[in-house]
């Protein structure tokens, strides 16, 4: 309580003995119950000088500035980007959780460099502002004990000097860190953020590491026994982790979560050294798991923005027993490029070829792409549903800013506009792909300006035209296992939780041509209104034509007119009901030879014997015995039901005439693809 006596004294020995080595935290979850969680403070003996550069330009760019009157601590310019030195993804790691440590301490930090009159110093310039208050930050972590330097490390001057003089001073900022804790009544500097940072920052710390398997490097159950040779049990799901401990995603079949206390002993495991495991955010596998459900065995797809390589990797992997080629967009400089070859070679990965253009530069019409069906979206967006922040940065080199706005908890209205019109226009440039058949859009937003807004405006800008077929929402399938009818939102969606980081994800798909649902009467209708059916249904040899040149039809002379009752008559005889489904070939024979004798009586001209299928010649039976026959074969066709069929016709008129012959012996061939019925197809035919 405020003004304890023996408050006052537990916080001067914590600060002055270094005594405390466990502090217990109250952490709310959602529900409002509260738990008790020990958390050991492991000591640090500092880092490299080079870390120290890298996250003071971090901090310079991402500092909260305040206003003229309020403005106590100068700081540089911060107009240029920072560049930074990258030995390897822990070095940058680390390098921004100084800096985001900094940012959520920035008042504190510049509470004591007042209080105890170590700034402002003339010796020391504003643009090094920044890295006095990273090195601040650092030197309370280690309790005001001296930094361990390394041997082997090109030593920076500006490091050195600024930590010497700090470290001159420490006593005096140790003892104003002490009031800043009693004015605060604090345990710890944690509980000198805003109850809404602290939830973020213990909701991060609790949030489950999330790794997906590279199978390229080694199987699904030889990580299982890898593990359970080092001690994990496998778990049914996060509620219950108990130390080594893991559990299977429930959406995508190569992702694992482990407990966040882990996270150090498991980046030292060689699973991970040797690119087996590779920690990344959930909402990344959730899409490439989306966009590998909708490709077939030979088909292309398209990854608009390069951002992470774990991401192409991971689509790389669950692609590698197909013909499927990975295009990856946006890799402008020959260095990246190099360098992204060696980590994909590194990673077991083949199937991927690099484009320096960026995505909304490539035509749609590009001769690379047109085998690619399916594109995978993931522009760049607010991020405020990342769990996170700094580990997503890294991972999907991401913007700095993120770590600014989820320290404020919100994004400027500006930069929401620019970013929801860039989405927009990418989504619209993949829509005019016209080779495309569907695009995986996922983002790690909470806005609907950045999520249902974006699609739902894509959708009605009609982009594509009247000439190909329209998009529309599909509920997303996230692999060979998921069952596509159990989802029923054409939206996926997660909310950040302590269990899991926030992402939105959509999947639309080009409607299927009107042609598959069109009945068998359309389109006999339709191909007899071209020609396409006229020489099938009447055509006369030549010698015909020199005998009875006054009877003779021509094919320009069939009109779908005149085919609408033989149509009509052959949808009303499948309706009739029948005793015998299958008629063999000779009765079928002679059902189309009484059938050409009833059309030759009627239109009083001969039928020509090209125009008859050829059949095997059999010896001449009185005339009774034919008559016969023919009552018997049509009995037996008023029973025959035929069933209705679809018949896929070529798109365009050709320019010559085949005979019926040729016609019925392609139909004949391709009848069993088509499970067609021969005698039902001559007789439509004839």
């Amino acid at each position: 309580m405020p003004g304890s006596k023996s408050n006052l004294v537990s916080l001067r020995e914590d600060v002055t003995n270094d005594t405390s080595d466990l502090s217990e935290k109250k952490i709310s979850d959602e529900k409002g119950s509260v738990e008790k969680r020990t958390m050991i403070l492991i000591e640090k003996n500092g880092y490299h000088d080079s870390i120290y550069i890298n996250a003071a330009k971090i901090f310079q760019g991402i500092h909260t500035k305040k206003l003229k009157d309020r403005i106590l601590v100068q700081y540089g310019d911060d107009s240029v980007s920072p560049m930074l030195t990258v030995k390897n993804q822990s070095f940058l790691r680390v390098s921004y959780e100084l800096a985001f440590n900094a940012l959520k301490y920035q008042d504190l930090l510049e509470e004591i460099l007042l209080d105890s009159c170590v700034y402002p110093c003339h010796s020391i310039p504003d643009e090094l502002t920044s890295l006095l208050v990273v090195m601040l930050y650092d030197l309370q972590e280690r309790k005001f004990q001296a930094r361990e330097i390394f041997d082997e490390e090109e030593p920076v001057a500006e490091v050195r000097k600024i930590e010497h003089y700090l470290y001159s001073f420490k006593t005096k900022l140790a003892a104003a860190l002490a009031r800043c804790r009693i004015k605060h009544d604090a345990l710890s500097i944690e509980y000198t953020l805003p109850e809404a940072i602290r939830k973020q920052v213990q909701r991060a710390s609790a949030l489950p590491l999330c790794v997906w398997i590279n199978t390229f490097k080694i199987s699904l159950q030889d990580v299982f026994g890898d593990l359970k040779k080092k001690g994990f049990t496998r778990v049914e799901s996060v509620s219950d982790f108990d130390r080594y401990t893991y559990c299977m995603d429930q959406h995508c079949n190569d992702v694992v979560f482990f407990p966040s206390s882990l996270k150090e002993e498991l980046l030292n495991l060689d699973l991970f050294a040797d690119c087996k495991l590779l920690l990344q955010d959930k909402s990344r596998s959730l899409a490439v798991h989306s966009a590998q459900a909708l490709l077939n065995m030979d088909d292309d797809v398209i990854v608009a923005h390069a951002g992470s390589h774990l991401t192409i990797a991971h689509m790389s992997a669950l692609t590698s027993h197909s013909m499927t080629r990975i295009f990856v967009c946006g890799v402008k400089s020959s260095a990246k490029a190099a360098e992204l070859r060696n980590l994909f070679s590194h990673m077991g990965c083949k199937n991927i070829q690099l484009i320096d253009e960026d995505f909304t530069e490539i035509e749609p019409t590009d001769s690379r792409l047109q085998n690619a069906k399916v594109v995978l979206l993931l522009p760049q967006c607010s991020g405020l549903g990342v769990g996170n922040p700094v580990d997503f940065i890294v991972n999907e080199h991401g913007d700095a800013g993120l770590l600014r706005d989820v320290f404020q908890g919100s994004v400027s209205e500006d930069k929401l506009n620019t970013l929801a019109e860039r989405q927009l226009h990418d989504l619209i440039h993949a829509m005019k792909f016209t080779k495309v058949q569907a695009i995986v859009y996922c983002t790690c937003s909470v806005y609907p300006e950045e999520n249902e807004l974006v699609v739902k405006k894509a959708l009605e800008s009609r982009v594509e035209g009247n000439k190909l077929q329209p998009y529309r929402l599909i509920p997303p399938v996230f692999s060979a296992c998921s069952n596509p009818e159990a989802s029923t939102e054409t939206f996926f969606k997660m909310e950040p939780s302590e269990i899991s980081s926030g992402c939105f994800l959509a999947v639309l798909q080009r409607e299927k041509g009107s042609s598959d649902n069109v009945s068998a009467k359309d389109i006999l209708a339709r191909a007899a209104s071209k020609g396409l059916l006229g020489d099938l249904l009447v055509e006369e040899s030549k010698e015909e034509e020199k005998k009875q040149p006054k009877v003779t039809q021509r094919r320009s002379d069939i009109t779908a007119a005149g085919t609408k009752p033989k149509i009509a008559e052959l949808l009303h005889r499948q309706t009739v009901p029948t005793t015998k489904a299958d008629v063999s070939l000779p009765k079928a024979v002679s059902n189309v030879q009484q059938k050409n004798v009833t059309l030759t009586k009627k239109s009083h001209k001969p039928v020509p014997t090209s125009a008859l299928p050829r059949v095997r010649k059999r010896k001449a039976r009185p005339a009774s015995a034919g008559r016969a026959r023919v009552r018997k074969a049509r009995a037996e066709r008023k029973r025959l039901v035929l069933k209705t069929v679809d018949i896929v016709l070529p798109p365009v008129t050709p320019t010559y005439t085949l005979p019926v012959r040729g016609n019925w012996m392609f139909l004949a061939l391709a009848a069993p693809m088509q499970n067609l019925h021969i005698p039902a197809v001559r007789q439509v035919l004839l």
